[in-house]
């Protein structure tokens, strides 16, 4: 059924974000990347579709042992996941940020086209943007941190093109004692001659079949606390004879969603590893992967929305009841354009953080676009992250009991939307982490000055309420967070929507907070 529900080219059909495109884009920069682009567009209607559904039909499998009782810890995926990669390497979805050729034509505007490939790329492919997300944090992060060695032999793998050389990366953090208090982890790294061995365990490791992992651990005698932590980069493959490195796949996760993509959960027994950067510096250094990977995270949400729009929109225009088509009847139609708000907000608010991103990794920022962005990629990645989860449960509410069909594909965008507001931070975290941010006058500074520049029509209330929430008393602050952080997020967003012209709606069908 989805199939005949999808428009020929996603790209062609979404009016939004080529408006968008057009606007925030160089002419030339617009027609280099329109090809790639459009090509997305008709592969997502097509191969990558169906690549995605056999990924779910096949999800990854663990092979713990070999036919002689060896361990292996092997993750056999299906033919369609390497389909699915080779695409993503071949469009560069994770190079683009990397190529000298490119920046030096397109310059900053490299994170625009990326975050637009990847939009398109999402919706259709089984979660494989996940893996993209985190190979193009390892890459920032070995990029700015690692060894000239690091560079050569790890980077160039992970922003190869060619699908027989690339590489993806893991982000191995979370313990089961810590969460997402990353203060309590305890895995620990000793030293061994000129580089590491890691013991412990990571609880929850995405993309478990990768060839590299990033991975914080506390060296031996370190202090406590995120200060004590340290980065490590562990290959799948050790040194110097390339056997398997000294870590277990205890087993695979059972998750609700998201379920082609292989998570796991791991034992580090003496696993080798090479210290990146500063080695009192990791988690600082891991900011940098994370401020990414909740880009990739906003850009999915983004994408499952317009998706959800798409669907529900489509099959309005095909539904009888009550004599006429849904989309004829004026409740419906309110549903459908308060779908769509959500869905266009969500675009211009994720873009605006790759806009800014660029413009940081080519040096063209200032002190208050840092600031903003730091700020902005935790509002970005919450509230968008949240507002997919709404936007999917109205699209299956649109198609009535069919919604709750499996073979629609609907139930599988909603249980991989829930993983959204999870991931790289829930929502309370990021509100907790803005409100830090918001306490720094150059970040309460830039934000207002980005809302005046945009007009915003709420921006006289948001910033009230994220001043008295900067200078009360912790434990107010702590629980204004949550609406604070929605203030600002919707200001902006009804900013960015007037400057582009398109009607400001108040979210209608949002999980509002109490």
């Amino acid at each position: 059924m989805i199939p005949k529900l999808l428009p020929d080219n996603t790209f062609a059909a979404d009016a939004s974000m080529r408006a968008l495109l057009d606007a925030w884009l160089r002419p030339a920069t617009f027609a280099w990347a329109e090809a790639d682009l459009s090509e997305m567009g008709r592969a997502a209607a097509n191969e990558l579709h169906a690549w995605g559904d056999a990924c779910e039909r096949q999800p990854a499998a663990l092979t713990q042992f070999d036919g002689w009782g060896q361990r292996i810890d092997e993750v056999v995926y299906p033919q369609a996941w390497r389909e699915l990669a080779a695409v993503a390497a071949r469009t560069g979805l994770v190079a683009l940020p990397y190529e000298a050729a490119t920046l030096a034509r397109v310059g900053g505007e490299a994170r625009i086209v990326q975050a637009a490939l990847c939009y398109l790329f999402a919706p259709s492919t089984a979660t494989y943007l996940c893996p993209v997300a985190m190979t193009d944090g390892a890459a920032r992060v070995l990029t700015d941190a690692g060894s000239e060695r690091q560079r050569r032999d790890v980077v160039a793998r992970l922003v190869s093109r060619d699908p027989t050389r690339a590489w993806t990366s893991g982000q191995w953090m979370t313990e089961r004692q810590g969460g997402s208090d990353v203060g309590r982890n305890a895995v620990v790294a000793r030293r061994d001659g000129d580089h590491w061995r890691l013991d412990g365990q990571k609880f929850f490791c995405s993309n478990i079949g990768c060839e590299v992992a990033l991975a914080l651990a506390r060296p031996q005698g370190a202090s406590s606390g995120t200060r004590g932590l340290a980065l490590f980069l562990v290959p799948k493959a050790a040194p110097p004879d390339g056997g398997r490195n000294r870590y277990r796949i205890d087993r695979l996760k059972d998750k609700l969603g998201t379920r082609a993509m292989a998570t796991g959960e791991v034992t580090l027994d003496g696993a080798y590893a090479e210290l990146v950067g500063d080695g009192e510096r990791g988690f600082a250094q891991m900011t940098a992967m994370l401020n990414i990977t909740r880009l990739h995270n906003a850009v999915t949400a983004a994408a499952t929305m317009r998706r959800a729009c798409m669907l529900a929109a489509a099959y309005a225009r095909e539904r009888e009841a009550f004599g006429r088509t849904l989309d004829q009847q004026p409740l419906h139609q309110e549903v459908l354009r308060e779908m769509t708000a959500q869905a266009d907000g969500g675009l211009y608010l994720t873009m605006r953080m790759a806009q800014l991103l660029g413009r940081i990794e080519t040096g063209l920022a200032g002190a208050g676009e840092a600031a903003l962005f730091r700020l902005g990629i935790a509002l970005a990645k919450l509230y968008t992250a949240k507002q997919a989860v709404a936007v999917v449960s109205e699209a299956i509410e649109c198609f009535g009991g069919q919604g709750y069909m499996e073979d629609t594909g609907l139930p599988r965008l909603l249980r991989d939307a829930q993983v959204l507001p999870i991931w790289e931070g829930t929502t309370s975290v990021l509100s907790l982490d803005a409100l830090r941010v918001l306490r720094r006058s150059e970040s309460m500074d830039a934000v207002g000055a980005e809302l005046d520049r945009l007009e915003a029509p709420d921006r006289d209330c948001a910033l009230d309420l994220a001043h008295k929430a900067a200078t009360d008393e912790p434990d107010a602050a702590e629980r204004a967070a949550r609406r604070v952080a929605y203030a600002l997020a919707e200001a902006w967003i009804g900013g960015l929507l007037r400057q582009a012209g398109v009607e400001v709606r108040p979210p209608g069908i949002a999980l509002r907070l109490r």
